[in-house]
């Protein structure tokens, strides 16, 4: 760990131009797919193993060009990268289009196993989204490491890092303009939880049409699902 906040500012990985890590992205991608593997028959739209091959088979690539750190980056990449979470999310709020009807019909028995799904999909919501505005915001964490600030397209999200640099120094030493910082991966995640808990922005503000976009999505989908459970959950409970 570096000792002194000097330091600090000259051993971030943007200086060394070492790129975003793979492994979590990675991770958070495999938990998505193995949680849509685990639903219910009746809330997926296609046989339980068509869609996690076609994710599986998006992913291969995508590790092979960037196995450890997140350095090069080919339209394909884009295209491919992009197409993954598309897929994974168009395929969650299908099952959670299923998942309402079938919370509302009251001929369903097995009301537990639907709660145990909504969980699921609620859970593949958050990181899902979560991976989507790492992917867009500023061009896409290749970008976001290896290209100068100057060349960067336009923000789609302002974190507080990004407005810190006027604070006290503890705090300014940290802030993008001082120490050259930029979000990770979990910094997305933690926005991505933040909309589906509070169903909307907390310390980070969507900029662009599209962010606000999404997390509009977002939100009414992880609001849906939790009224949905709530209601169904007091049903069983009586």
């Amino acid at each position: 760990m570096p000792r002194t906040r000097e330091e600090a500012r000259f051993r971030h990985p943007r200086h060394e131009r070492r790129g975003e890590a793979r492994p979590p992205g990675v991770a958070a991608t495999l938990i998505a797919i193995a949680l849509y593997l685990f639903l219910p028959q009746r809330l997926l739209i296609a046989p339980r193993y068509v869609l996690p091959a076609l994710e599986g088979v998006l992913l291969i690539p995508l590790v092979a060009i960037n196995p450890r750190r997140l350095t090069r980056q080919t339209r394909a990449f884009r295209v491919l990268s992009l197409t993954l979470v598309a897929v994974i999310a168009a395929s969650n709020l299908l099952a959670l289009g299923t998942l309402i009807h079938d919370l509302v019909s009251a001929g369903v028995k097995d009301g537990r196993e639907l709660l145990v799904a909504s969980l699921q999909i609620w859970l593949t919501n958050v990181i899902v989204f979560g991976l989507a505005y790492w992917e867009l915001d500023r061009g896409g964490p290749v970008s976001r490491t290896q290209a100068p600030r100057e060349e960067l397209p336009l923000a789609d999200f302002r974190f507080s890092q990004d407005e810190n640099d006027d604070a006290v120094q503890e705090i300014s030493d940290g802030s993008s303009k001082t120490s050259d910082w930029v979000p990770t991966l979990m910094d997305y995640l933690y926005v991505s939880v933040t909309n589906s808990t509070a169903f909307s922005p907390t310390d980070t503000m969507p900029l662009s049409s599209r962010a606000k976009f999404l997390m509009s999505v977002e939100s009414v989908a992880a609001l849906l699902t939790s009224l949905l459970v709530i209601a169904r959950a007091v049903s069983i409970l009586r």
